[in-house]
């Protein structure tokens, strides 16, 4: 239990609106002394998606998230006119949330509210531990939630939309000269 309060004291603070301090394989070696075999093992095949997870703590992240993801695509559904029929309990927090991330001006800025609503989801998860396994499982999702952020490159996207508008806009031109 010592090794957990040195470890998890040792960790820098994660924040939605900074980049990652630490590397997920750099947390993994950080924990490999500190932590039980199977803790360490967990910890490395962890996959913040799964459904079949055997540890309680990921189950309920991943029924949050899944929820979150189901009505983030019904929304997405219903915004292209489709009807969708939703079998998933009402969640106003999860409504609330997915209707701000909607309205957001740009999808990066979409991506910050998904994340600022999981990450205070997996906060409360952790809320009433302090040095136990829970805790070095609410870190590593959000190491990971913070790796997948990494990949968006503002310059990249605006990029890539670039690339596609004008794209778009040369074969609707061609359609324009065909007739």
């Amino acid at each position: 239990m010592a090794a957990y309060y040195y470890l998890i004291s040792s960790l820098p603070t994660l924040k939605t609106d900074e980049s990652m301090p630490i590397s997920y394989d750099e947390f993994l070696r950080q924990c490999k002394s500190a932590v039980n075999g199977k803790t360490y093992k967990l910890l490395c095949s962890l996959d913040v998606s799964s459904t079949t997870s055997k540890i309680s703590f990921v189950k309920k992240w991943t029924a949050f998230n899944g929820s979150l993801m189901k009505e983030l695509n019904k929304r997405r559904a219903e915004k292209f006119g489709k009807k969708v029929e939703s079998d998933m309990e009402r969640n106003s927090q999860i409504e609330k949330v997915v209707a701000q991330a909607m309205s957001a001006q740009n999808p990066l800025q979409a991506e910050k509210i998904l994340l600022d609503a999981q990450f205070a989801y997996l906060d409360s998860l952790v809320s009433m531990h302090f040095f136990d396994d829970n805790v070095l499982f609410g870190y590593a999702v959000k190491l990971k939630l913070l790796e997948r952020q990494n990949v968006f490159e503002t310059e990249n996207g605006k990029q890539e939309f670039s690339r596609l508008y004008d794209s778009i806009h040369q074969q609707i031109m061609n359609i324009g000269l065909e007739n």
